[in-house]
């Protein structure tokens, strides 16, 4: 496999562990809008996906009666609450440092927005790895493959490939026509991800195949 100059991260699920506090926090949305439903962790994996308004939609809420706008506010203040309570997912600055060692760049690829990343970087201490971050200016989740593009177009990097968890980010590597590896800890279930491409337990695990 040729060694590539580029890997592109996802972020939450691939770095940031923040599983449990995606369930949290749609749990405390759905209960103070009314909706029965209760999701644990295998429940979430299996319905969860971009763009993040059509999961809304999955799990239950109508936007007749709350708009998605005043939906994706509430969550991420309840996310926002919690997410001090993340970690990193298992092995990800063995990752990143085993990367650094090839003189690979990295970068991460999200659709979150790009301020609450670099939070969590600082906090880890692990912002030093990467390169940018390429994500979004706003809190909607509407997915990354238009940024990532725009990266493409500008840098025109020789090989990169996206290292992710969940389909959207295969997608976003097939429409930019480059490889993607996934990884089964974070937001999306081995089983839906194997329809996708290779699948890894962890970071290292992925970076380790590819290098």
């Amino acid at each position: 496999m040729k060694k590539p100059s580029h890997i592109l991260w996802d972020f939450n699920g691939t770095i940031l562990d923040d599983v449990q506090i995606g369930v949290n926090s749609i749990n405390v949305l759905l209960r103070n809008n009314g909706i029965g439903r209760v999701l644990d962790a295998e429940s979430y994996k299996e319905v969860f996906g971009f763009p993040v308004k059509d999961y809304y939609e999955r799990v239950g809420f109508d936007f007749s009666k709350k708009s998605f706008d005043i939906l994706a506010y509430e969550w991420i203040d309840l996310y926002n609450s919690m997410v001090d309570e993340a970690t990193l997912c298992p092995n990800t600055v063995k990752a990143l440092e085993y990367v650094r060692s090839k003189g690979v760049s990295q970068l991460i690829l999200t659709a979150s927005k790009v301020s609450m990343v670099e939070e969590q970087l600082d906090k880890f201490g692990i912002g030093d790895y990467f390169e940018t971050i390429i994500g979004q200016d706003n809190i909607k989740a509407y997915g990354k493959t238009e940024s990532a593009r725009m990266w493409f177009d500008t840098v025109r990097p020789e090989h990169a490939v996206l290292i992710g968890d969940t389909p959207h980010d295969a997608e976003t590597a097939q429409a930019l026509g480059i490889e993607c590896l996934l990884v089964s800890c974070g937001h999306q279930s081995e089983k839906r991800l194997c329809k996708y491409g290779k699948v890894f337990a962890d970071p290292y695990e992925a970076v380790r195949y590819l290098l």
